[in-house]
Formats: C-alpha cells, structure tokens, sequence
C-alpha cells in the first residue's frame, strides 16, 4: 500500500463539507459492499486523498490540528452513510494522537509527514489467549543497536488498507541492555516490512469490509525510532483513552442515524399500513407515527451527547487539561458512548418493526445495520461506562486514565 498525496484542510467546516461529500457518494454502495464483502479500496483511496486523515496533526507541522469533537462530527458523518469506512480510520487518529503526546520531535516531524502525504496507520493491538484484552504477549527485543518484534495480532482494523502499522508491544529486555523501561511500546512500522504477513480472516457477522484482519510478526528488526513508550499516553490525564472512546460512539451514532433514514425511506415508499389503522398510507398510521417519533427522540439524543462530549473533551484538553477537567470529559465521553449504544441498537432493530415483513426481504440487505450496530458495540461493554459514572458521583474515584481504545 503507497500513499497518496492528500488534499489539505484548514478548519472543521471544510472537514465537515468533504465528509458530506463523501458520505453521500459512499452511502449508495453500502449494502451492497456488505453483502458481497467488497473491501471498499477505492474509497479508502479517496478519504486518504481528500485529507481528511490528515486533520489532527499539529499545526506546527503543517496541520490543521482540529479537536476532537471535529473528529466525531466527521467519524459520525461517515458512518451515517458507511460505518465500515467510518471505522478504518479510527485507530489511524488514535495513533496520530499518541505521537503527538509521546513522540519525538523527529517521530513526529517523520510521521506526520507521511499522514500529510496520505499516509494510513493501522491498529495492531488486540490479542488472543490472554487473561484479559489487556495482557500482551508480543515482544519487543533488544537485537544488537536494533530491536525485533514477535508476535501476533487480530482484529486489526484497516490492515488491509494501511501503509503503516502501530504494534502494542511489551519491552522482554530483563539484562536492561536497551536503556528502556520495562512497559509497553508503540512500534511504528511500514506494513511491507520483512516478516510481517496480513491475513484477511476477518468473519464477523458485521462491520465485514473494515478490512480487520490478523497480523502476525516473524522477527521483525525495527531501529529505536521506530519506538515510543505507551506511557507518555495513558500514564498521566491526557484525555488519549477519552479521545478513542468519543471516536467509537461518533460510529455508533452514525449507524443510529443511517438505520433511521433507511426506515423512514422504507416505510415513506415501500411499507403497506395496517389494516387496523384505518388509512391508505403506513405514514398516516398514528402508531407508526408515534414510534418514529420515539426513534428520533433517541437518535438526537444520542447525537446531542456526542457533540456535548467532544466539546468538554476539547476544552479539557486545550484550554484546562487538569486532571479533574479530564475525568469530567471523560465521563461525558462515557455517557455518550452509553447513548449511542442503546440508539445504534435499538433504532437497527425498530428498523423491521416500522418496515414490516417487506423489510426483511434478504436481497435488501437492511440488516446490515442491526449487524454493524451489534458487532461495534461489542468494542467495550458499556455496563463498565454506567461503573465508572456511578463511582464519579458516589466515591468522587475519577475513570481510568487509558480508557479502551
């Protein structure tokens, strides 16, 4: 995978004004992409090239440095019209994120320069086998004034697409020869690197075209300035765990949205009302009136709470990143997450509901959205989101630092 060079976007309108323009191109071919399993290269090429991957680099190198509720806003406009494309990018902005709070300055000059040029990062951090999600077994070596990484991950989302990879590692130096400290390290590495292999085995019941295949590394030599200790991130408040989390509810609240729109189109052009309604049309039907109603209800919701937590997260992080200003955030960040949740699910399922029978036809492929919204939001459990809100109120205990990303 080579880069393209990116367009380059100076604010949030512009940002959102492409992402619009994407979106609507992108939304037509959805379903079918789902139903085939068709990668959506193509229109991963083109998100790389509008420059929209590239919004949160730093304008002392060259960005348009945009906050994190710009971020959502375009996360949540893509996923209205795809939420397999909306979610290829996420560890992308994550990563660029940990550069920016635990690169060097030569990392970042390098790195953000390929992200200006197009460049598409990728996540490889899951792993299998595990007590918890958060064991890591791949290590990273010292080998001479070099390092070598060994391991394998899965569920890593955009492999397919990327031209670089940032591997969760675990330090397996107990002679200290690296001068590093024991913890674990971003490695950031082009995906054509000797040793490593992508494996498109993602089979998911949904989010099917995000390209999250396994990734495995065979002595893989990297130099030391490949290397950035995790800890710079998720060892103090910086708001790095809060900023995925709003990134993942953004998808999930886009997903919210497009299931709305479908059902209204559906049940406007396609539904019959029923006979006890007593009227010619499904959209007279008062019952289905009232539904919908209640399906909007939960989608503004959902979508209010996102906005109102990426705007907290922005001024926690930009103008007072104290350590109670982050806990704050991120417990809006936590509330958004739970409402989008509950909206992605449960707006996809009404979908059948308010359509009827018609609805359910296979060849329409409407339950893509059910599926996108079931399998994304097994992310992270969101009874862990009502945990950490209800210990805020009654212990005053502040979330954790890292969130899940």
């Amino acid at each position: 995978m080579t880069a393209v060079a990116a367009d380059r976007i100076l604010s949030a309108a512009q940002a959102f004004a492409v992402a619009q323009r994407l979106a609507a191109d992108f939304a037509p071919g959805a379903a079918e992409r789902d139903r085939e399993r068709a990668l959506p290269y193509a229109e991963v090429d083109r998100l790389a090239a509008s420059g929209l991957l590239a919004i949160t680099v730093p304008a002392a190198h060259g960005g348009a440095d945009l906050p994190p509720s710009a971020v959502a806003e375009v996360t949540r406009i893509l996923a209205t019209a795809d939420p397999n494309i909306a979610q290829i990018p996420h560890s992308h902005f994550v990563y660029v994120n940990l550069l920016r709070l635990a690169g060097t300055v030569q990392q970042q000059e390098r790195y953000f320069g390929r992200v200006l040029d197009g460049g598409r990062i990728a996540n490889a951090q899951s792993e299998r086998g595990g007590t918890t999600v958060a064991d890591i077994a791949t290590t990273l070596r010292p080998a001479g004034d070099r390092f070598r990484v060994d391991g394998v991950k899965y569920y890593c989302t955009g492999s397919l697409f990327a031209d670089l990879f940032a591997v969760l590692t675990r330090l397996d130096d107990p002679e200290g020869r690296s001068g590093l400290e024991a913890g674990e390290y971003i490695v950031y590495l082009p995906a054509n690197t000797p040793g490593v292999r992508v494996v498109d085995d993602w089979n998911g019941i949904g989010q099917r075209t995000t390209g999250s295949g396994t990734v495995s590394f065979d002595e893989v030599l990297v130099d030391r300035d490949q290397v950035i200790p995790r800890a710079g991130a998720v060892r103090a408040p910086t708001g790095y765990g809060a900023f995925a989390q709003l990134l993942h509810a953004a998808i999930d609240t886009g997903i919210a949205r497009g299931a709305l729109t479908a059902a209204t189109e559906f049940v406007r052009t396609k539904s019959r009302p029923w006979f006890e309604a007593g009227v010619a049309n499904a959209v007279d039907d008062p019952l289905l009136i009232q539904r919908f109603g209640e399906l909007s209800v939960a989608v503004t919701a959902a979508e209010a709470t996102l906005s109102s937590a990426g705007w907290a997260l922005d001024a926690a992080i930009r103008i007072d990143p104290s350590a109670a200003n982050i806990a704050q955030s991120s417990l809006a960040v936590a509330t958004a997450k739970i409402l989008a949740d509950r909206a992605a699910n449960d707006v996809s399922a009404a979908l059948f509901e308010v359509g009827g029978t018609r609805s359910a036809a296979a060849d329409l492929n409407l339950h893509h959205f059910w599926r996108n919204a079931r399998t994304h939001t097994l992310h992270d459990p969101v009874r862990w989101k009502y945990q950490h809100i209800g210990r805020a109120l009654l212990h005053d205990a502040a979330p954790p630092l890292h969130g899940v990303i």
